[in-house]
This record gives C-alpha cells, sequence and structure tokens, in this order.
C-alpha cells in the first residue's frame, strides 16, 4: 500500500477566527434571553422592552463607530471602518422606526437602576471607541458587528410582532469583514489588542440581555 508521504497545510487561526470563536462563548448568540425573544412567542412587552434598550445604547450620536474613526488611531483601518459606519447607520434608522412603533416603554420595578445601567453600558462603550491602544477599537466594531446579528434577529422579531417592515442590511459581506481583521490583526500585538477590544464589546451586550432578562422577571413575563 503507498502511503502519501504529502503533508497537508494547516491555515494559522486568525484574529478573526479567534474573535468568532469568543462570540460564540461569550456573545449575544449564547445568551438564554435571545433565544426567549426570538422564539415566536415571547411576551409583547418583552421586545419593547428590547428594543427601547438596544436603541438607548446604540442610537445616540455621534455614535461608537463615528467616534472611532474620529480618534483615529487604528489609521489602516479606516476604509473598513468607513464602510461599516455607513451600515450602521442604516441600523440605526431602523432602531429608530422600531422604538416609535413598539410604544412606551413598559412599566417595570426598578426603572431608575435600569436606566443607571443602560447609561453605564453607553459610557463603557464611549471608552472603548477612544480607546488609545491600537487595535482595541476596531475590535470592540468587529465585535459589535459580529454580535449584530443577534441583536438584528430580535430587532426582526420585534418588527414582525409590530408590523414594521424589515430592512436588508447593508454591512459589507461577512467575507471582507473577515479579511479585514485577519489583516489588521496580522502581528501578534494588534491581535490581542482587537481581542481585548472584542471581550469588552461581547461582555456590555452579555450585560444588556441579562438586564432585560431581570427586568422580564420583574414585570412576571418570563
Amino acid at each position: 500500500m503507498m502511503i502519501s508521504n504529502a503533508v497537508t497545510q494547516i491555515e494559522p487561526s486568525s484574529a478573526w477566527d479567534a474573535l468568532v470563536r469568543l462570540g460564540a462563548a461569550d456573545g449575544s448568540a449564547a445568551h438564554p434571553h435571545i433565544h426567549r425573544l426570538t422564539s415566536g412567542g415571547p411576551a409583547q412587552r418583552n421586545l419593547s422592552d428590547a428594543v427601547h434598550a438596544v436603541c438607548a445604547i446604540h442610537c445616540h450620536h455621534p455614535g461608537m463607530i463615528a467616534d472611532v474613526l474620529a480618534h483615529a488611531v487604528h489609521p489602516e483601518a479606516t476604509g473598513w471602518l468607513t464602510v461599516v459606519a455607513a451600515g450602521f447607520a442604516d441600523e440605526r434608522a431602523y432602531l429608530a422606526q422600531l422604538t416609535a412603533a413598539v410604544g412606551p416603554l413598559p412599566s417595570t420595578p426598578g426603572q431608575a437602576e435600569s436606566e443607571s445601567a443602560l447609561v453605564g453600558e453607553r459610557h463603557a462603550l464611549e471608552m472603548l471607541a477612544r480607546s488609545e491602544r491600537t487595535g482595541c477599537a476596531t475590535g470592540a466594531v468587529a465585535a459589535l458587528i459580529h454580535d449584530w446579528a443577534s441583536v438584528r434577529r430580535v430587532l426582526d422579531a420585534a418588527a414582525d410582532r409590530f408590523g414594521v417592515e424589515t430592512p436588508p442590511s447593508t454591512f459589507p459581506p461577512a467575507s471582507e469583514t473577515a479579511a479585514a481583521i485577519a489583516s489588521l490583526g496580522a502581528s501578534p500585538g494588534r491581535e490581542r489588542a482587537i481581542l481585548f477590544g472584542a471581550q469588552q464589546l461581547f461582555a456590555q451586550h452579555r450585560g444588556l440581555w441579562s438586564l432585560l432578562e431581570a427586568r422580564s422577571s420583574a414585570r412576571g413575563d418570563l
């Protein structure tokens, strides 16, 4: 029997690959409240609450991606960030339309504490966007775009429930983002910075879903 001496070449893991693994473990997709909200039968108040909370975090101006561009700590990322910023502007317009459609914030015990927590999350994202560590803010934006697929599932569930048309995403193709982050994180130092920023973004989103889960429980909607 002939035995081949050929050695299979295994591509090294890129910064994007590592970010995706982080997202699978620590991002929104792994949070149980996401599954409740997108299961087809959540209480309407839960969807309304989620839309208002995501709007509170991501609809302020100039916003996280604009902050990253303005600080320009990672000049090589500017081209990709500019395209992503345009796509996220469309997502914010969709989110603003949804927020108007879902009606007022549902009455929930501990509202003042919830508002304080949301302000804290928004401040944490602002600090990430303004990080002076090259690659950190880029990683946070990459994680935001990756995690937005799960956020979008919640927004689309709310759109279906409240009769809002669901627009297509205008983010660059995932393959372009994967290639950009792999290139931007090619050195070990840049990869570490990108993954640190990504980890922090995932942690903030995870905290958001935990807050919404607690609010749902307080209303008796779980």
